[in-house]
């Protein structure tokens, strides 16, 4: 037999049956390799920081718009816009800066002109005229007073909400006028200051809201020192601060005097619990504010007094969508609504709250939370004059 291969028998076994028949098992399916899959810790990481990037986006383009926005007001076609601009900054401690941005300080004096101190009328005393309280058993049950406001409860205290283009608030009206006094702690000045409800707390009262303004710094004061005049039980401290824009106490009589007084002045007219801040609103029955000031939107607080001796206590909301805030103006619309025969701005902003049977019944509008201060106006349980 021969060593060498056949050609013919290599091709005929390459052509085999064997050869080309199918497999007999179907081959396995390769799958791709396995993803490692990421620490959970990793996985929260990335999605923190994926909403740390929104967030951020969010508010860069915020401030871009909210810029613009105050871009417009402050150079755009409008003295009325760029004034109304000017002024609601202006009046906030916090956010005053804003107006340098767009202008010089030659044109935010100009706009700030008609701020300067006026001189009021001394208060006329004989405008108010005080009913003395009938029996030593309180009232019960719905009773109606001169100007068609209904006491529901028989306490003696009204509260109605009040609302106007752009803003709404608070009225509470104390029909007598004795249960009003200064929430203030002399000893704690330069030290702490307190908020509102810490004051009623402390003076076992049943309602109050925050009055006199205080050192203030880049909107950050712990509300412990008065910024200007205050007289608590007679007594005066920080004269040498000045009254602000106007004054505003009561007498030992109850009866509310606003205007400009001097220290010699308050002695003289026996005042008993007052504050600084102004301007003044309404004094001795006629609109005090000149017509010549700008005013801006803002929280507010005020207070008045109607000439049966009621006190008118005022706070309006503002710095929200439901409530830009108001006017000087709109204050005064509000008192004479009301009956003032007189009535006096206070510190406003985000100082604006009012207590009332166990809780504030308006909205703050301090970004940083309830604010401390160092002068409130309270309503006591009981009238000092109840006894005679």
């Amino acid at each position: 037999m021969s060593d060498k291969y056949n050609l013919e028998d290599i091709i005929r076994e390459v052509n085999s049956e064997d050869f080309l028949s199918p497999p007999t098992s179907t081959p396995q399916k390769i799958s791709p390799p396995r993803q490692r899959k990421k620490p959970l810790w990793r996985r929260i990481l990335s999605g923190v920081g994926k909403v740390a990037f929104f967030l951020v986006e969010t508010v860069l383009l915020l401030a871009i718009a909210l810029y613009g926005v105050m871009y417009v007001l402050a150079k755009g076609p409008s003295p009325t816009a760029r004034n109304l601009f000017v002024m609601s900054v202006r009046e906030t401690s916090a956010i005053g800066f804003l107006a340098d941005i767009f202008l010089t300080e030659e044109e935010i004096a100009e706009i700030e002109a008609g701020r300067e101190v006026e001189e009021y009328a001394q208060t006329d005393t004989s405008l108010i005229t005080i009913a003395k309280p009938e029996g030593d058993s309180p009232k019960t049950g719905p009773v109606a007073d001169e100007w068609g406001l209904i006491d529901e409860d028989g306490d003696g205290i009204i509260v109605e909400a009040v609302k106007g283009e752009g803003y709404s608030g608070y009225m509470m009206v104390v029909l007598d006028p004795s249960r009003v006094i200064m929430g203030s702690v002399p000893k704690s000045y330069g030290s702490r200051g307190y908020t509102v409800a810490e004051m009623v707390e402390q003076f076992d009262a049943v309602a109050g809201m925050n009055a006199g303004g205080f050192v203030d710094p880049d909107g950050a004061g712990d509300g412990s020192v008065p910024d200007s005049l205050v007289v608590y039980e007679g007594q005066i401290y920080y004269a040498g601060s000045g009254t602000r824009q106007g004054f505003v106490g009561l007498d030992t009589d109850h009866i509310l005097h606003v205007g400009n007084l001097t220290a010699e002045e308050i002695r003289q007219r026996n005042i008993e619990y007052g504050v600084s801040f102004g301007p003044v609103l309404i004094s001795n029955g006629e609109v005090a504010l000149p017509e010549s000031i700008t005013s801006g939107l803002n929280p507010r607080t005020a207070i008045g007094q109607r000439s049966d001796g009621a006190i008118l206590l005022l706070v309006i909301d503002g710095r929200q969508v439901i409530s830009i805030g108001a006017s000087l103006w709109d204050l005064v619309d509000i008192f004479q609504k009301y009956g003032a025969v007189n009535a006096c701005n206070l510190d406003g902003g985000s100082s604006t709250l009012m207590w009332y049977q166990g809780d504030y019944i308006n909205n703050c509008a301090s970004v940083i939370g309830i604010r401390p201060v160092p002068t409130t106006f309270l309503v006591l349980k009981e009238g000092r004059d109840s006894d005679g």
